[in-house]
C-alpha cells in the first residue's frame, strides 16, 4: 500500500503548470496544493498513529487507504482550484495513515538487527511509487492532461485497496488488545521523554524543510528556464524516486562495510552538495543527476534516524513512526513557504546554501548522538 500513497503524494507536482492554467490561478498559487497535502498529514499522523495502536494497524491501513481512492476521484472531478485543495487535503490524511504504519507493521514483525534492510525493501515499491507518480504523471499531463492523471490515482488506488483487503485478512481478523485513552497518553509521554526523541524528530523536521520544500519549486523554476513540457520536471522527480530505489538496492551491502555514523555523514555530505549544485539553477539534465544524487543521498541519513525512530517505544510503536513522519511533513508543510520566502527576500543561490548548511549540521549532530549504546540494551 505504500506504492499508492507513494504515487499519490507525487502525482500533482509535474502538472502544476497546468493546473494553474485550467484552473485560472497563478503557478505559485498552485504550489499550494503541496501544502495541502503535507499539513494534514503531519496533523493526522500522531492521530492516526494512536488509533492504529488503539483499533489494530491494518483496520487503520485499509480505512486510509480507501480515504486515497476518494480523494483520487475528486480531484479528476474538480471543477475549480479550492475543490482540488480539498482534495488534496483528503490525499493528506489518507496518507497519513499508510507509510508509518506499514513501517510500523513492519517494525511488529521483524527483529531490529534486520528491520533496516527490511525498511529498505518496503522503502523499494514507495520509490516505485514515487518515480510512476512524478515520470508517469509529467508523461500522462503531456498525453492525457493533468485530470488523466488523477483518474490513473484513482483506477490504482482501487486496485490497491482491494489487493491490501486481502493481503491483510489475517491481520484483520485479529482482536487487536483493548487499549484506553490512558495507555495512549502513556505512550505518548514515554515516547517524548525519550533523550533520542528530539534528535529523531528535529533532524527529519529540518529534512522536510531543506529538502522536500523544494520540490514543488522545481517545475516552476525549469517552466521560467522556457521548458514547457510537464514530462522534463516529472522526470526530474522521478530520478529522486530512482535514487531511493537505488539506496533500497544497496543498503545491504552498505551496511557490511560502513558504520550508522558513517552512514549519516555521507548522507549528509552528498545532500548537502546536491542543494549546492541546484543553487546554480542547473538545465534539467543537471537538475535530474542531482535529484538522482540526491534520493541516494538522503535515505542514507533519513533510513538511520527512521530505524532509530522506530525503537523510541515497542509497545507505542504506531504512535512513534507517526510522530517521526508527522515532523518530517511539518517540514514538507513549511518548506515551500520557507523556499518562497528566502527565493523572493534573498535568492535561489543563497537559500538553497542555507538549506544545505542546516542539512550538513544535522548529519554532524546525528551521528553524533545516534548510536546504539544510547538506546535500549536490546539495540546493542
Amino acid at each position: 500500500m505504500s506504492f499508492a500513497a507513494s504515487l499519490s503524494s507525487r502525482s500533482a507536482d509535474p502538472v502544476l503548470p497546468q493546473i494553474a492554467y485550467d484552473l485560472s490561478v497563478t503557478p505559485t498559487t498552485a504550489t499550494l496544493l503541496a501544502t495541502a497535502f503535507a499539513i494534514p498529514y503531519a496533523v493526522m499522523q500522531p492521530v492516526l498513529g494512536a488509533l492504529a495502536d488503539m483499533f489494530g494497524k491494518a483496520r487503520l491501513l485499509l480505512l486510509c487507504a480507501l480515504i486515497l481512492v476518494i480523494a483520487a476521484f475528486i480531484s479528476a472531478v474538480a471543477t475549480s482550484f479550492p475543490m482540488l485543495f480539498a482534495a488534496r487535503v483528503l490525499f493528506g490524511i489518507g496518507t497519513g495513515g499508510v507509510f508509518p504504519i506499514s513501517v510500523a507493521i513492519t517494525g511488529d514483525l521483524v527483529p531490529v538487527h534486520g528491520r533496516q534492510v527490511a525498511i529498505a525493501r518496503m522503502l523499494a515499491a514507495s520509490m516505485t511509487g514515487v518515480v510512476l507518480g512524478a515520470a508517469g504523471a509529467g508523461v500522462a499531463g503531456d498525453l492525457i492532461g493533468w485530470r488523466g492523471v488523477f483518474w490513473l490515482n484513482t483506477f490504482l488506488g482501487a486496485i490497491c485497496f482491494v489487493a491490501c483487503a486481502a493481503g491483510l485478512r489475517a491481520m484483520l481478523a485479529e482482536k487487536p488488545e483493548p487499549r484506553g485513552l490512558a495507555s495512549v497518553v502513556a505512550g505518548y509521554k514515554s515516547i517524548l521523554r525519550h533523550p533520542l526523541a528530539p534528535v529523531c524528530f528535529g533532524a527529519v523536521l529540518v529534512e522536510g524543510i531543506c529538502i522536500q520544500g523544494l520540490f514543488p519549486f522545481v517545475s516552476v523554476m525549469l517552466h521560467d528556464q522556457g521548458e514547457e513540457r510537464s514530462s522534463i520536471p516529472g522526470l526530474v522527480l522521478a530520478a529522486w524516486g530512482a535514487g531511493g530505489f537505488i539506496y533500497s538496492m544497496m543498503i545491504v551491502h552498505l551496511l557490511r562495510r560502513f558504520s550508522e555514523r558513517s552512514l549519516m555523514i555521507m548522507g549528509g555530505s552528498l545532500t548537502a552538495s546536491s542543494l549546492v549544485v541546484m543553487s546554480f539553477d542547473p538545465r534539467w539534465q543537471i537538475a535530474f543527476a542531482v535529484f538522482l544524487s540526491l534520493g541516494i543521498s538522503f535515505y542514507l541519513l533519513h533510513g538511520v534516524i527512521q530505524l532509530y525512530a522506530s525503537e523510541l517505544s515497542t509497545e507505542s510503536r504506531g504512535t512513534a513512526m507517526a510522530l517521526h513522519s508527522a515532523f518530517f511533513f511539518f517540514g514538507m508543510a513549511s518548506g515551500p513557504v520557507i523556499y518562497a520566502a528566502g527565493f523572493s527576500a534573498i535568492g535561489i543561490m543563497p537559500t538553497l546554501l542555507l538549506a544545505a548548511t542546516a542539512i550538513m549540521a544535522i548529519a554532524l549532530i546525528c551521528a553524533r548522538f545516534l548510536h546504539r549504546s544510547a538506546m535500549r540494551p536490546e539495540l546493542g
